[in-house]
């Protein structure tokens, strides 16, 4: 069913290729000589909170582009002026990936240097982390490469013991005192400067790239204020990551640089499909990823997504990745946060294993979505929400106290999982490799890849220690994800995946060391075999948790091997990904941005949820049956006092025009905001402008007496080819409209007559009902 059949003056466009845009910006024939020759500045703009319309800004994006072709045939300036405006696009992609990828980097050092300051300082100089610290030093030895003179903790510097119980307490005081100053510098800032620049930022960043408009958002101040926290917020030792918010860093950067390019400051969907680009950017500098980052701006984030965009968002997240690896952030001369090396293949019994651990990300990813989004509605319903400050100190106190004591939570995520993808080879000293040695072996391993060994009690002592982080972590991430400071979710699903994934995996590879000779092991695991890798299974578990949370599928998978190099692993993170999809799925289709999104009233038509009800474009339209009537402009007859008055008495956002009151054959549509800029203007440069003038939306004034004040002629702000759909309509297919071109409203005509209007809050209000939410939920317009 084609999109022009329910549409009256559809034809319009076939005839008079001129007629839409000469409603839009005023210029083609059908446009008279008017006192108002320039467009007005400000007409065709939006104000906050209002939703853009897709169809007129993407039609003066063709006309522009028109213009520019057609005068390129006749001067060589301007030949060269429509090449540099072809050439800007990848200009303006080849900054945002250089800006994001120095501004990534710069995060990352710093992040790390501040959580290794809660532990002590290095006396060559304050500015070098432990590790670059210990590295320089000729006294380290193998089995305690932490450690070097060099480096002294808190308890050294104060007390000059290193240890003991009161060397103890003094570090643990000063870790706690660390967490908490810089988590409050985080929250004052992110309170006093910018409030736009706390949270992970992707739920806003959907909503925006559907079209919507929150002003200041991707400003220069949150840019600022949002760095600057982030590294604070991170070191401050919180249950959060720095993968989200580096998204909106990335956005936040392509809006700013979107101000040197005329084409990109002055057409918002032509700034959209930078900022879909900025995402894959920020994914991509995030975990070193850039393929996973354009796949996730595809999957995730983006609501348009032309082709064009997937060029440009490629070449901009090379271009980022580059940049970070040349600034090497980790000191390890590679692009991504934790490299791995398996040398074991997978056999197919490990599947079994690997679909558990799918179930698991899954349960977790619906349990936590429910669990997060009731603490967030608690924080704005109750006075929660009135102290943020004292929440994120009591929150970081709490993470401090309880995290210290443990190893494997006192370390930063990130740590915390290298550590547990990692493979261990016979010098390995962490506890995580505390295995028996064989008899046989002698110290020296020849072969790195061992085979597989009984668990030692340093084992033992470090999967308790393991067990009772995954506790916390499930449950510290729940009150941590949302607070006034800018918080990811990436690291802290995958440190809960990793860990589950390596105790299954430590389990599985006992169960082999001690059955080999049973049936699901026998042929593919004889004895002093290396059969199972622990590492292996928590990197699928942290795939699992994360697709269990955010949803993704495809862009997960790609993510997770380009971030540790596991090419061989595909087929297994595969199933555990779809596996936890669905499992999540079962208990709600929204994953955690959408449901943020939702928490927050954003008004987002979510591209992937089905329309299910029978109804009719009447049953949704307003006015009601019970409402009064629509608002309505005619095309002659009204004064500007009259036009002014109605404006005033309604917050409408728009109005339609028609032919008289009498027979409501519709005319056009008029947005609010052109009229009263064209009003006023007129007041001011044209004269004879009073409130007795008639307003004219025709293309011929009609004849005056002559003592009449002159009219104002305002068929130039008018669109004069609304959307239109019919009474009876299916909503389903209204919907499908809404979404794929990206409308603001639609008319409802019968028989040509005007009986009613639907915006895309309407919709969602429908929806809301229709699914027994409260449709007053949706706070914007």
């Amino acid at each position: 069913m084609s999109l022009w059949s329910h549409h009256p003056l559809g034809v319009y466009e076939e005839h008079n290729g001129t007629s839409r845009t000469a409603g839009m910006n005023g210029s083609g024939p059908s446009r008279l000589v008017d006192p108002l020759e320039d467009p007005l500045p400000g007409v065709g703009t939006y104000e906050d909170f209002n939703t853009i319309d897709w169809v007129r800004e993407k039609s003066k994006d063709r006309d522009r582009h028109r213009e520019i072709t057609n005068k390129s045939r006749q001067s060589t300036v301007a030949l060269l002026h429509s090449i540099s405006d072809a050439f800007s696009g990848w200009l303006l992609m080849l900054l945002v990936g250089l800006m994001s990828g120095a501004l990534a980097g710069g995060i990352d050092i710093s992040a790390h240097w501040m959580t290794d300051v809660k532990g002590g300082l290095c006396l060559r100089g304050f500015w070098f982390n432990h590790e670059h610290c210990c590295w320089l030093s000729n006294e380290t030895t193998f089995q305690e490469r932490d450690r070097c003179p060099q480096w002294q903790s808190w308890a050294e510097l104060i007390t000059g013991k290193s240890e003991g119980p009161f060397a103890y307490i003094v570090n643990y005081l000063m870790y706690i005192f660390w967490a908490l100053m810089f988590s409050f510098l985080a929250v004052i800032l992110v309170r006093a400067f910018a409030p736009y620049a706390c949270g992970s930022g992707i739920p806003e960043i959907k909503t925006i790239l559907s079209g919507f408009i929150i002003r200041g958002y991707l400003g220069k101040w949150t840019l600022i204020i949002k760095t600057i926290t982030l590294v604070l917020a991170v070191s401050s030792g919180l249950s959060l990551g720095k993968e989200g918010p580096l998204v909106h860093v990335a956005c936040c950067c392509a809006n700013i640089l979107c101000h040197l390019f005329t084409k990109y400051r002055k057409n918002e969907a032509k700034r959209r499909e930078v900022l879909s680009a900025a995402a894959a950017v920020g994914v991509s500098v995030a975990f070193g990823a850039p393929i996973g980052g354009v796949l996730f701006s595809l999957e995730e984030v983006s609501y348009y997504f032309p082709l064009k965009t997937l060029w440009r968002s490629f070449f901009a997240a090379l271009v980022a990745a580059f940049t970070l690896r040349s600034i090497n952030p980790f000191g390890n001369s590679r692009l991504v946060l934790f490299y791995v090396e398996f040398h074991t293949p997978w056999h197919l019994v490990e599947l079994a294993p690997f679909i558990l651990l799918g179930i698991f990300g899954g349960l977790w990813g619906a349990l936590f979505i429910k669990a997060n989004i009731a603490w967030c509605r608690l924080r704005k319903t109750t006075c929660l929400g009135h102290y943020p400050v004292i929440e994120v100190l009591v929150v970081a106190a709490l993470t401090a106290l309880l995290s210290y004591p443990n190893s494997y939570t006192r370390m930063s995520g990130s740590e915390l999982i290298s550590e547990l993808f990692n493979d261990c080879s016979l010098l390995d000293s962490s506890q995580l490799c505390g295995y028996k040695q064989p008899a046989n072996t002698s110290d020296t391993g020849v072969d790195n890849s061992l085979a597989d060994r009984p668990a030692g009690p340093g084992l033992y002592t470090a999967l308790w220690q393991l067990a009772l982080a995954l506790v916390f972590k499930m449950m510290i991430t729940v009150i941590t994800f949302g607070m006034k400071v800018p918080s990811g979710l990436f690291i802290p699903s995958m440190a809960v995946g990793a860990i589950a994934g390596r105790l299954l995996g430590v389990g599985m590879e006992q169960l082999a060391y001690y059955n080999h000779d049973a049936v699901i092991f026998k042929g593919w695991c004889s004895q002093g075999a290396d059969c199972i890798t622990p590492g292996l299974y928590a990197m699928v578990g942290a795939a699992a948790c994360l697709g269990g949370v955010t949803r993704m599928t495809v862009s997960l998978v790609v993510i997770m091997f380009e971030l540790t190099g596991g090419l061989e692993y595909i087929v297994p993170l595969m199933a555990a990904t779809m596996t936890s999809k669905w499992v999540a799925d079962a208990f709600g289709r929204e994953g955690i941005y959408e449901a943020h999104i939702r928490l927050n009233g954003y008004p987002f038509l979510e591209p992937k949820e089905e329309f299910e009800h029978s109804s009719l474009a009447v049953d949704v339209m307003r006015p009601r049956r019970m409402d009064p009537t629509l608002a309505v402009l005619t095309q002659e007859g009204m004064t500007v006092g009259e036009v002014e008055s109605l404006v005033e008495s309604t917050h409408f956002s728009g109005f339609p025009v028609v032919v008289s009151s009498e027979s409501q054959r519709l005319v056009g549509f008029v947005l609010r905001r052109d009229l009263l800029i064209s009003i006023d203007n007129a007041r001011k440069r044209q004269d004879g402008i009073v409130s007795a003038s008639q307003v004219v939306f025709t293309e011929h004034t009609p004849p005056l007496p002559p003592d009449a004040p002159p009219p104002l002629r305002l068929r130039c702000i008018m669109d004069l080819s609304p959307f239109t759909v019919t009474d009876h309509t299916p909503m389903d297919i209204t919907v499908d409209i809404f979404r794929k071109l990206g409308l603001r409203q639609c008319l409802v005509t019968h028989n040509g007559r005007l009986l009613g209007i639907i915006t895309k809050k309407d919709i969602l209000k429908h929806m809301a009902q229709m699914a027994n939410r409260d449709p007053d939920s949706i706070l914007f317009n």
